[in-house]
């Protein structure tokens, strides 16, 4: 075995991606060691993997905050929808207000005096009659201030939905100029991980995949050891959507990377999890921050099939476990795979999608 090699090899050991701490908290890992250089003033391959990872995290958290807002503008633009549709609503009554009190006025108009009635009910003949006649008139006002009072209510309430409708729509496009902003930046951060990649020769490449893979294997051992995650045949059995998660999940094994994307071409990591638990008929949160909060926690100890990973103390990155220590999931600048738990980062907890259906248990 060479100098180069032994030293590469030796270097791993320290490129754990994340541990679970004593109390079931994220512990980061040290970033991975320099090699040997392998030119002058050039960077080791354990730089390059401390830039790439720490690309990696970047880009995901470029990547939620403009799904955050992509999803502020979804919700916006419904909210947009329903005050335009209340505000029609409105209008059309406000139609019909204007339409009985124009026949009110031609009434009164043709009555040519507001006291006709009580003059009739003053030269009634009878007292039947006259009763009869002064519950005729009390009608007729009764409804002269009711059209009257719909009017002005029907006024009223247009006049405040169509300041509310205008105000939903300056939301909705302040969102959507933030949105594009917040794109534009995901995209730089995703370019500048493939940009590293493209730069480093096949020989590094290889020289740094096989560092991280490692570091990740080296990680992994640890969060076996410290007995935070099942060990090889500890898994539990999933549930049936857990199951239909997982399976619909492997058949997109090298489905490539985007931020914002949810398939079926590509995907970026939640948008992965949310399209695999929606096959199995559960909707989840489209953001990592929302799966972390939404979904009811369990320990990583008790991971099973289907189980949402969550990393990083912003959840900017999850992924799907898959079993027998395993997560499936896509990253920045990659393809859906299957990888260590470990081999993601800082696992910040694990959550259960149907913990709360029939078939969770």
């Amino acid at each position: 075995m060479s100098g180069r090699v032994l030293r590469l090899v030796c270097a791993a050991a320290v490129v754990a991606a994340g541990i679970v701490g004593p109390a079931g908290g994220a512990r980061s890992a040290p970033e991975p060691e320099a090699t040997e250089l392998a030119a002058p003033g050039a960077k080791s391959v354990g730089d390059l993997l401390a830039e790439l990872q720490k690309l990696y995290r970047a880009a995901e958290r470029a990547t939620e905050t403009y799904n955050t807002t992509a999803e502020q503008l979804k919700e916006q633009t419904a909210e947009t929808r329903r005050k335009n549709g209340e505000l029609a609503r409105t209008r059309l009554l406000l139609t019909d207000s204007r339409l009985a009190a124009g026949r009110l006025a031609r009434q009164q108009y043709q009555s040519a005096s507001g006291f006709d009635g009580y003059v009739r009910l003053l030269l009634a003949a009878d007292p039947q009659t006259a009763l009869d006649q002064k519950h005729v008139v009390g009608r007729l006002a009764r409804e002269r201030v009711e059209t009257v009072g719909r009017l002005a209510a029907d006024e009223r309430k247009a006049d405040q939905l169509a300041t509310a409708a205008r105000k939903a729509l300056d939301k909705q496009q302040v969102l959507a100029g933030k949105r594009k902003k917040q794109r534009d930046a995901a995209v730089t951060k995703l370019k500048a991980v493939e940009k590293l990649l493209a730069s480093v020769s096949a020989d590094e490449l290889a020289e740094l995949r096989k560092l991280e893979a490692s570091g990740a294997d080296a990680a992994q051992e640890e969060l076996l050891a410290s007995g935070a995650l099942p060990g090889p045949g500890g898994t539990a059995a999933a549930s049936r959507g857990g199951a239909a998660a997982v399976r619909w999940a492997r058949t997109q094994l090298g489905r490539p990377y985007a931020s914002g994307a949810s398939g079926p071409e590509a995907y970026d990591a939640p948008g992965f999890v949310a399209a695999a638990w929606q096959r199995a008929g559960v909707p989840v949160a489209r953001t990592g921050r929302g799966q972390w909060e939404s979904l009811p926690k369990v320990p990583l100890r008790q991971a099973r099939p289907g189980d949402v990973v969550v990393y990083g103390p912003d959840a900017a990155h999850v992924a799907l476990y898959a079993g027998e220590g395993k997560v499936l999931a896509p990253r920045p600048g990659g393809r859906v795979e299957l990888a260590p738990v470990a081999g993601r980062g800082a696992v910040l907890g694990l959550v259960r999608p149907d913990a709360v259906s029939p078939d969770a248990d």
